[in-house]
């Protein structure tokens, strides 16, 4: 059984030790510090704790958090585009908790967010796992951007996968 919840504060240890880890690192943006400490896992929990209403989610299975997701709303332009992200604790990869969180996600997204109309997410060309999360959910391989990204120092293609709501 998965579920969404609001991030806590008792969440800080778990979250660093599971995020910690550099296979995590090396499928999602830089922007997220590794190695991860409890001071980055404290900001990232306060920010999202003081927010009115949070896109940001603790994966829980079977009553531990196994990951976060969330997602993040564009503006402009695309006022009615949003992009999603998510990772897993390694030790709970294979187990569906990924995919389960997506299709819980996109219907938190429908329930609250009902302007939205395109979902999306963009994943390394070397991470067939979360190709098949999102496939699993609905999304549509849009567009490949050749040589789109840079990931430890490597130029790699970025996949752009798409769910219409």
């Amino acid at each position: 059984m998965v579920e969404l919840r609001s991030w806590k504060w008792s969440d800080s240890k778990t979250l660093t030790h599971l995020i910690n880890n550099k296979k995590i690192w090396d499928n999602v943006r830089d922007y997220l510090p590794h190695p991860y400490t409890h001071k980055d896992a404290d900001v990232f929990l306060q920010h999202n704790i003081d927010q009115a209403r949070t896109n940001n989610f603790a994966i829980v299975a079977d009553g531990m958090v196994v990951g976060g997701i969330g997602y993040i709303l564009k503006d402009d332009v695309y006022k009615f585009t949003t992009e999603l992200g998510y990772w897993i604790g390694e030790a709970y990869w294979g187990k569906g908790y990924a995919t389960e969180a997506v299709r819980l996600l996109i219907r938190n997204i429908r329930e609250h967010s009902p302007l939205i109309v395109r979902v999306y997410a963009e994943v390394f060309d070397y991470n067939k796992a979360s190709m098949m999360v999102l496939e699993k959910n609905g999304f549509y391989l849009e567009t490949i951007r050749r040589k789109g990204v840079v990931k430890n120092g490597i130029i790699r293609d970025d996949y752009v996968y798409v769910l219409l709501l």
